[in-house]
């Protein structure tokens, strides 16, 4: 029976990118739904298409068969248990423990990284202003990985070494640094450029830059801080 993951907007929704990465690193073979976001309902959990195939009304969304796994840390959990073994979370029991303490970060925290750098793929601009608590945002997430970077160095370019479950929840940060040029550490920077070389982000990147440019128009994504030439 094939899973069937409901996704938002590729350009937009980092958190439909996340359990998406993970599905595909496990090598679980899934149909992708996409549901169009900029409609009525978006940020009140009240669009129609995405109530009827979520109980919270946020995507994502995994069906399998008659069970539905709504939440994106959930969805990469299953995508853990039920994959090739070892490609989310790795056997050593005090690593697959931090490795979901750095996604349960990621999963709770950041507000203001959040409502200040929302995801967005396609665009190049500079972020400029920002309040101290987005500040702080950044700088934490700057410390975390290169803490994990230095503990990790010799296992591989990931955040444990080896790609895992923390590396999906944190790519769509990567792409907000990206996005909105914020500089980085040597170390930080690194690691954003494996990230951006993995196989399947680019299969995604490629897909959002395929499809035909329309600003969001329920929230400023688009239209924050001045675009690059």
């Amino acid at each position: 029976m094939t899973p069937h993951l409901h996704i938002g907007n590729r350009n937009y929704s980092s958190w439909s990118l996340r359990p998406w990465l993970c599905l595909r690193w496990a090598g679980i073979a899934f149909d992708e739904k996409l549901i169009e976001l900029d409609q009525p309902g978006y940020g009140a959990e009240g669009i129609t298409a995405v109530r009827a195939v979520s109980p919270s009304g946020k995507v994502p969304a995994l069906r399998v068969g008659a069970t539905t796994i709504w939440d994106s840390l959930a969805i990469a959990e299953w995508a853990a248990e039920g994959g090739t073994p070892g490609a989310l979370l790795p056997v050593d029991r005090e690593r697959r423990a931090v490795i979901r303490a750095a996604c349960a970060e990621m999963h709770s925290g950041f507000p203001a990284l959040r409502r200040d750098l929302p995801m967005n793929i396609r665009r190049r601009c500079v972020a400029t202003d920002l309040p101290e608590d987005t500040w702080r945002d950044i700088e934490r997430v700057e410390r975390l990985w290169s803490a994990l970077r230095a503990a990790n160095a010799t296992d591989g370019p990931w955040l444990f070494g080896a790609r895992s479950m923390a590396d999906a929840f944190y790519l769509p940060v990567a792409t907000r640094f990206r996005t909105y040029a914020v500089a980085l550490s040597k170390a930080a920077q690194a690691y954003c450029e494996t990230a951006f070389a993995d196989a399947a982000f680019r299969d995604w990147e490629t897909r959002v830059l395929a499809e035909p440019v329309v600003r969001f128009s329920r929230a400023p994504i688009d239209s924050l801080y001045e675009t690059r030439d």
